[in-house]
């Protein structure tokens, strides 16, 4: 969160409550919804890529899984 904030996303964060996305960021042209994932695997589980996918967004948002693998600091970023 700290990472969109600084670019001028509000954020909220809905991480562990099941939902879809961890993080939703709302910009002043577009949105970005976040799931995260963290540690040396960082794997998204199938399922997951299918709600991800499957789920209806503005054609002003994109969907994003944010990897922070071990001692990076930044994470990779895939669009889904």
């Amino acid at each position: 969160m700290q990472l969109l904030e600084a670019a001028g996303y509000a954020c909220t964060r809905a991480a562990a409550s099941l939902g879809v996305f961890d993080v939703v960021a709302i910009g002043p042209v577009d949105i970005r919804l976040v799931q995260v994932k963290a540690g040396d695997r960082c794997q998204l589980r199938p399922i997951e890529r299918e709600q991800i996918a499957a789920f209806t967004a503005p054609s002003n948002a994109s969907k994003e899984v944010w990897k922070f693998y071990d001692r990076r600091r930044e994470p990779v970023i895939e669009r889904v």
